[in-house]
């Protein structure tokens, strides 16, 4: 056991590191013992304990957590960046959040990240041909986390949804890479139009709790939204925007926002 456990600390740093805490976890609370050792302990891989968490979270008396962990394992055996995505998120929240002290947490606790990882199954479903399938798990995800992303939508990795109340993300919206988000951002429409619609935020973005983006506009890498604004217009890379409607106040001030989580507008023009 301990000469396969270095082996898989090699392998997969991130899951080797999940099963210690998870160890020390059943020592220090022997009361979720048995929640530890049948969401993570009892699993081989990361693949295995996610699908296992995404449809204990989702089941209910329309579909038991065993077809949902069938269709779930499914798509992890299918396309192995979603267990990837998924080490990628993990990593995210951990150097992030300040809330978060442990890569145990994310996965075992945290509702944005549990809902990033069942969107990225609804959207191999969706990909798939399998769109009903996908619209019921959209379903779920909003009623079980209170978080609305439509399968069709693309999101990168590395991303951190904090708290994740009231998040809304549109058909053709499209998240880059490291991204983070706070409560309640709406990536929108501006009305009835078709096709494409919604905004295309770029990678190492920041979007501040209650922010709005909508129509099909364009976030520039690395910039910041400040919380509260309304965004109508593109935004330019590495630059902050603020108010409602929102507009250019500064520069982002750092290479990357998403991982910075600096929100203040000190230094910015209108400040």
């Amino acid at each position: 056991m301990v000469e396969t456990r270095a082996k898989l600390a090699q392998i997969d740093p991130v899951w080797s590191r999940i099963i210690s805490e998870a160890e020390q976890a059943v020592v220090d609370e022997p009361l979720l013992g048995g929640l530890l050792h049948s969401s993570i302990l009892h699993h081989a891989s990361i693949e295995n304990a996610l699908s296992y968490r995404i449809a204990m979270k989702l089941a209910s008396g329309e579909m038991s957590e065993q077809l949902l962990r069938e269709i779930c394992d499914g798509a992890h055996r299918a396309d192995k960046s979603l267990a990837l995505s998924a080490r990628a998120d993990i990593v995210a929240v951990y150097e992030r959040d300040p809330a978060c002290h442990r890569f145990l947490q994310p996965l075992m606790f945290f509702k944005g990240y549990q809902a990033v990882q069942a969107y990225r199954v609804a959207h191999w479903l969706w990909t798939s041909g399998r769109r009903d399938m996908a619209y019921f798990f959209q379903m779920r995800i909003s009623e079980v986390f209170g978080v609305d992303i439509h399968p069709a939508a693309r999101i990168g990795k590395g991303i951190m949804i904090d708290h994740a109340h009231s998040i809304v993300i549109g058909e053709t919206a499209v998240v880059g890479d490291n991204v983070s988000l706070l409560h309640s951002v709406t990536l929108g429409g501006t009305g009835k139009e078709d096709e494409d619609r919604h905004p295309k935020i770029g990678d190492g973005v920041l979007i501040g709790a209650g922010a709005k983006v909508l129509g099909n506009i364009r976030i520039g890498h690395c910039s910041r939204i400040a919380a509260g604004s309304v965004v109508l217009h593109d935004v330019p890379p590495k630059s902050t925007v603020a108010g409602v409607p929102a507009k250019v106040v500064g520069e982002a001030g750092c290479e990357q926002p998403s991982v910075l989580m600096d929100q203040s507008l000190k230094g910015c023009s209108d400040c």
